[in-house]
């Protein structure tokens, strides 16, 4: 069956155009209210929405086909990704379409700022002619100073690089080899704050950068500073800006966006040394377009490949990834589900070591994977998009390692787990037949593939056993439909891993637990 897509705001015909070219069928609802859209998401596997549609825990709760949700647009503060991540739906975004057009808008804002214009427009249309009253800078030889220096920020420091403009950059993940081939000078907040004539944010709304700009800052910025926000609302103390304005200290402010919106009244309104638009960084035409059809694009790709773009909520995978991961990530899942089933007390540590090919593929999504088995049978409702942030949260130390050179497996993927009472470890592999298997439990070889019903056996290599287990499932009419062993030694420590047909009954699990050979035995699903 074709996957199903609900397209919610308004966006270019041409997106719904993709969807329907690629084979997904698509339905074009917009300004639906909460109601009307709990009513009918049940019935679609993608949403595809802009800011308008609010996407909260009540309607992704009753979203059950749900897999993808996707935004026109950078932010995705209408939708809960808490809620979507703990249902396993990928959250995507197009942190690209706008980049041209909201960094235009901040040189726009900047021009606008330096020569008044908005005031002096306003005041010539009124029919005066105020020459005299409107002197503004030149911008050529002063310093910007960019606040977050990412995608956006590069952008707006190239075309003020063009103005032979200076530039200076503040952010902590800036590397100077990245700045020095961008042109700029990478600094720490408090010499930025001291040198810029200008300041203009780039950056995401976080803990760490919410007021970033406060009172304090603003008394250690340079005086007759002018400051340009087509971010994030919040990153600037609107209230602490304006009593910096009305000293004088600050010369000019330029904002797109504000702590609350729609802003029908803020601390900023109605000073002469201010100018205001109403969010319009990515309004232009190019732009809506843009990301209309990439996030048609990267919905289409996930619904119908597996490839992940832009995801706010996990790692990306490419198209041509994705199927070289599939059995890889079939291959992690199960290793931590095998590991989980057998786990009966507190998880401490997770080590999940990559050797080989495997090591050089997409290993986050391979750890979400391997963590969403492990914490499945514990917990129930884990996914692979939720897992890693659920294994946070409960205080366990997840770590990666890699090794490129490979060792009796082309790639080979081990789980260990490490509780209050013990360390386990599994392995496994993928053969060229695309099959996961287990090839090492607690140091001991095998090769065994997994089954729907098995049965994990702990014993002592003595003769007897194999014979004495096979009687009591044949006397239970219970059919084996593969037998795996291994041992460390003869006559010492051994295993099986069995896969029956159907489930095994308590009493006949009673039973082989009862056979003399055996240590331990435990059902496992798969």
């Amino acid at each position: 069956m074709a996957p199903k897509v609900l397209i919610a705001d308004k966006l270019s015909p041409a997106a719904a155009q993709i969807f329907k070219d690629r084979g997904i069928e698509t339905d074009v609802k917009v300004g639906l209210d909460r109601d009307q859209l709990i009513e009918i998401i049940g019935k679609y596997d993608g949403l595809a929405v802009r800011s308008a549609t609010k996407v909260t825990e009540k309607v992704i709760g009753v979203a059950n086909g749900l897999k993808v949700i996707g935004r026109a647009g950078i932010g995705v503060d209408n939708i809960d990704v808490n809620a979507a991540t703990s249902k396993g739906i990928i959250v995507m975004n197009t942190p690209f379409g706008n980049s041209i057009t909201t960094a235009e808008h901040a040189i726009a804002l900047m021009f606008a700022l330096a020569r008044q214009i908005p005031q002096a427009d306003a005041s010539t249309q009124a029919g005066k002619w105020e020459k005299n009253r409107f002197m503004g800078v030149e911008l050529t030889a002063k310093t910007l100073g960019i606040v977050g220096c990412g995608n956006i920020g590069s952008i707006v420091a190239d075309r003020a690089l063009g103005l032979r403009m200076k530039v200076v950059a503040y952010d902590p993940f800036l590397s100077p080899e990245r700045a020095k081939n961008i042109g700029v000078e990478k600094v720490e907040f408090d010499e930025l704050l001291a040198r810029a004539d200008f300041i203009s944010f780039h950056t995401p709304l976080t803990e760490k950068t919410k007021n970033i700009l406060n009172a304090d800052a603003l008394a250690r910025a340079k005086k007759g500073v002018r400051v340009i926000n087509c971010a994030r609302g919040g990153l600037v103390d609107e209230a602490a800006l304006r009593v910096a304005l009305d000293s004088g200290h600050v010369a000019g402010a330029a904002f797109d966006v504000f702590s609350v919106e729609p802003a029908k009244e803020n601390p900023l309104f109605g000073h002469p040394n201010v100018v205001c638009t109403p969010h319009l960084g990515a309004a232009t035409s190019e732009a809506q377009e843009n990301v209309a059809l990439q996030i048609a694009e990267q919905m289409s790709d996930y619904l119908l490949r597996g490839a992940i773009t832009n995801a706010v909520n996990f790692p990306s995978i490419t198209a041509e990834e994705a199927p070289k991961l599939k059995p890889f990530i079939e291959l992690a899942e199960k290793l931590g589900s095998f590991a989980g089933q057998l786990t009966e007390t507190g998880i401490t540590k997770v080590q999940i070591a990559y050797e080989g090919a495997v090591a050089n593929m997409k290993t986050k999504a391979l750890t979400s994977a391997a963590l969403a088995g492990l914490l499945r049978p514990m917990l129930g409702a884990v996914n692979v998009v939720s897992s890693a942030v659920i294994a946070k949260e409960r205080g366990m130390v997840v770590e990666e390692v890699t090794r490129e050179q490979a060792g009796d497996y082309d790639s080979l993927i081990k789980v260990t787990v490490v509780t209050e009472r013990q360390e386990r470890t599994v392995a496994g592999t993928v053969f060229a037949d695309g099959r996961p298997r287990i090839v090492n439990i607690k140091g001991i070889r095998m090769d065994a593939e997994f089954g729907p019903s098995m049965i994990y056996i702990t014993n002592l290599d003595k003769p007897g056993f194999i014979g004495k287990f096979s009687s009591t499932l044949g006397d239970a009419g219970i059919n084996i439909a593969t037998f795996h062993v291994g041992r460390e030694a003869p006559g010492g420590n051994a295993i099986a891993l069995i896969e029956v047909d159907g489930e095994l009954p308590p009493v006949v699990l009673d039973k082989v637990r009862a056979l003399p050979q055996v240590q331990s035995a435990k059902p496992l699903r798969f």
